[in-house]
């Protein structure tokens, strides 16, 4: 991956104007076939054949920079000065550590070659991971935990931030969901069919605007496809953990000009098993029993925890000379579960989160009243995405990536619909990508998206608000000897509108009572404005700075350095939401209300809101070649006026109560008495308010790779997080420290590996926050990869939880509710073509 200066760069070959050819080896000197060889910054690439020759043509003689990757080895970039016509002759290193190029970014860099750090998970890797979940199939990457909303819902929470802060993206276009606005809503993306997912931790507003900063998830298809080059692959498995079987296809094909693909999945599965089965049935037939009524009932079964999911995505690409125009279409559906939505569980009669030796109680007494609560999801997507090679002053090339999503989920109660939640999205980008000047190489970016996202009926938690986003990015990086500097900013602006909502204002409740000679009047006009409540058109302007340098300051090593200035506007729902949300167990309450506390709790309209602003610093130390490759990341992560939800010690029947006594006096109270009855229905729920407060979050990530033989490979890991209020307490819901580690063998067709991870107590919480105990989870897989006529075919053994350890996510709603799923196996196969 070491920058090289090469002066014998240029080759004129018969019948080409200018060419570039060369030989790939190792470090033996035996030629290394299928490397990816490219010029920078152009569309220009070819592969290396099984001589490791390779031959480009570059007719207009900006060929300035190459880079060469290969599966296994270190990547190599090369810096091209004109001088006399001779063949290149580039040695690669072996890489213990997986390398994999980046394609969220408008300019080339690797897992090794960015000054931000960033995973991707590719190829096999990532198929011995996919799980029913985003969140589930990226949690044991370092600097990624999950959600976890029981098995059916989970998204990744990146260096423990989450939700509005982390977006997540399907070809560099926004998933358009609802999983940004609630832990229980699952991320429309599926990782069956996804050809790669990278994970830029840390603020990337500079690409993505102020949605990203705590960082993107990156779901890479090939639903619109790039070359014709045949290539299809399968998979079908089967879980006994929830009876769950899956399978997915994916084939993409064509012709000299005309490219198509075509994919699919299927994933059904029952509720899911977790440990501690016996004690709880033990626990239950004696209750039962005692009051003489002895059931069947299912018992070390997490309720409502099944899942049916389907999905295909259909795409064509027109291929030109220089480039490529695309259209893909998808459509995905799911039903699922949704655990511990019911009306009964959990929580005391004041509305207090139960401790676990208290909700195993609870949970034998509310078991008959768990209410079936299913999430009904669908989505259309279509992209058309466009990647064209210039050859112009200014402009080496434009990549266009234009999305429209339509998603809705039901949650359907009892057979019965209650709410429906909606986001329909538009959004285009375009990357123009600037010639080389002066050794700099760019591009601008132009992004607008709207979106529409509503919340209609009982569970109604937020108005329905539309948002409005105008950006304009410029990157810059420049090799200048052993260094790759890497600058950018951004700005836009950001408007956000909601509907009104239904309110009891109490601004004015005192105001008249001594005005008894308007009282009618006036009272009429009061109790109108608390009738209605218009939000204000909100606008931001938020903007990004970042400056990063990647020093080879040795053979086989780098060390890098990133800071980032990025401010975020606010989301919707930290705004404008005021009531239940049964998926958190929480009464919410936006940022722009105002908590008064006299004789009785009171919000007030009008509070004032700022962008949330991150000062970060990111330090990565790199060994990424030879036997033994490591990577070391320290992040400090300072952010003011940091949005976080504060529990306020009250419920909503201390709100409900009052506000049913001022109804008695009016004479619209039964009309108006209806949305806080529906709230009542669900229990006293606890009061969080979204606030703002300066804090810090900062940590340690690392991982080593020694392969110490030919066929083994130790990998070790681990990552530390500490969030902090400023002014003192700690951030909710951050997760503890891990350690991890995983010993491989592949050899002769045979892979096998023995992992086990292990998370600490998690003690250092936020107020009226529990603690949560530490555990290990023990992993093991076994397969054999044989040759057959129609490819390359895996047949596979995994189990997971394998000590059937009870073991309780610190950064889930449900925690004390849903444990990780109990020892499981998974029996399958898989195959390239």
């Amino acid at each position: 991956m070491k920058k090289t200066a090469i002066s014998l760069a240029l080759m004129t070959i018969s019948g080409l104007a200018n060419a570039l050819s060369g030989q790939v080896t190792d470090a033996a000197g035996n030629p290394i076939s299928g490397a990816a060889v490219e010029v920078t910054g152009t569309l220009l690439q070819t592969r290396t054949d099984e001589q490791g020759r390779f031959s480009i043509d570059t007719a207009s003689g900006a060929a300035n920079e190459l880079h060469i990757n290969a599966p296994g080895y270190s990547h190599q970039t090369l810096r091209l000065e004109n001088s006399d016509a001779a063949p290149l002759v580039i040695t690669l290193r072996r890489s213990a550590i997986e390398q994999i190029d980046v394609t969220a970014t408008p300019l080339h860099t690797s897992t090794m070659e960015s000054a931000q750090p960033v995973t991707v998970l590719a190829g096999d890797s990532l198929r011995r991971k996919q799980a029913a979940t985003l969140g589930e199939t990226l949690k044991n990457e370092v600097g990624v935990h999950s959600t976890y909303f029981g098995p059916v819902a989970s998204s990744p929470v990146i260096r423990g931030l989450s939700g509005p802060r982390v977006l997540i993206t399907q070809n560099s276009l926004d998933v358009s969901d609802a999983s940004r606005v609630g832990p229980d809503h699952v991320v429309a993306t599926e990782a069956l069919t996804a050809e790669q997912i990278e994970i830029l931790r840390g603020p990337a507003t500079l690409f993505y605007g102020s949605g990203a900063i705590g960082g993107v998830v990156n779901v890479v298809d090939d639903r619109v496809p790039a070359s014709s080059e045949s290539k299809g692959a399968f998979q079908f498995g089967h879980s006994t953990v929830n009876s769950e079987e899956d399978a997915s296809f994916a084939y993409t094909g064509g012709g000299e000009q005309f490219a198509f693909h075509v994919d699919g999945f299927t994933r059904k599965g029952d509720n899911y098993e977790i440990p501690g089965a016996a004690e709880l049935e033990s626990d239950h037939d004696h209750e039962e029993e005692a009051h003489g009524e002895h059931e069947e009932h299912s018992v070390g079964i997490l309720e409502n925890s099944a899942s049916d999911s389907k999905g295909f995505n259909l795409g064509g690409s027109w291929l030109l000379d220089n480039g490529f125009i695309g259209l893909a279409y998808g459509r995905l559906e799911r039903v699922n579960g949704i655990p511990g939505h019911s009306h009964a569980h959990g929580d005391d009669e004041h509305g207090e989160e139960l401790h676990e030796e208290e909700y195993v109680e609870s949970e034998m007494h509310a078991h008959e009243e768990e209410a079936e609560v299913l999430s009904d999801l669908k989505q259309d997507r279509w992209q058309l995405i466009s990647e064209l090679s210039l050859d112009n002053n200014l402009l080496s090339g434009v990549n266009t990536r234009i999305g429209y999503t339509d998603y809705e989920h039901v949650e359907i109660e009892n057979n019965t619909t209650g709410t429906l939640f909606q986001n329909e999205t538009v959004q285009a980008r375009v990357d123009l990508l600037l010639q080389e000047m002066s050794g700099w190489r760019g591009a601008v970016s132009i992004e607008g998206k709207s979106s529409d996202f509503a919340a209609v009926g009982e569970e109604a938690f937020t108005s329905p608000s539309r948002t409005d986003t105008l950006a304009i990015a410029l990157m810059q990086e420049k090799h200048m000897g052993d260094f790759l500097w890497q600058l950018g900013a951004r700005v836009e602006k950001v408007t956000i509108e909601a509907d009104p909502i239904a309110w009891e204002s109490h601004e004015h409740e005192h105001e008249h009572e001594h005005d008894e000679e308007h009282e009618g009047e006036e009272h009429e006009h009061e109790h109108e404005e608390r009738a209605l409540l218009e939000f204000d058109e909100l606008d931001f302007t938020p903007y990004s700075v970042s400056a990063g340098v990647v020093w080879d300051f040795a053979a086989d090593y780098n060390a890098g350095l990133s800071v980032t200035h990025a401010q975020r506007a606010p989301s919707a729902s930290e705004l404008f939401s005021y009531g239940p949300h049964i998926g958190t167990g929480s009464f919410e309450v936006g940022a722009l209300f105002d908590l008064h506390v006299t004789d009785e709790p009171l919000f007030d309209y009008g509070n004032a809101v700022e962008e949330e602003v991150s000062n970060n610093l990111d330090l990565s130390l790199r060994k990424h070649s030879g036997d033994i490759g490591w990577v070391v990341n320290l992040f400090y992560n300072q952010v003011g006026n940091f949005f976080y939800e504060r529990d306020t010690g009250f419920t909503s029947e201390d709100f409900e109560s009052h506000a049913h006594e001022e109804h008695d006096h009016d004479e619209h109270a039964h009309e108006e008495g209806e949305e806080h009855e529906h709230a009542h229905d669900h229990g006293a729920l606890p009061v969080y308010v979204f606030e703002q407060a300066d804090s810090v979050l900062y940590g340690m990530e690392a991982q080593m790779a020694w392969q110490f033989s030919e066929p083994f490979t130790l990998t070790l890991w681990g990552d530390s997080i500490r969030g902090k209020l400023k002014d003192g307490g700690n951030l909710p819901r951050i997760p503890p420290v891990r350690l991890g580690g995983q010993l491989a063998y592949a050899h002769n067709g045979w892979e096998a590996a023995f992992g086990a991870s292990h998370y600490f107590e998690q003690d250092k919480v936020a107020d009226l926050e529990t603690a949560t105990d530490g555990y290990t989870l023990v992993d093991a897989e076994l397969g054999y990869t044989f040759a057959s006529n129609f490819g390359d075919m895996t047949v596979f053994l995994k189990g997971h939880n394998l000590t059937d350890e009870e073991a309780r996510v610190h950064a889930s709603f449900l925690k004390d509710r849903a444990p990780l799923p109990g020892r499981s196996f998974s029996l399958g196969m898989r195959g390239t073509f």
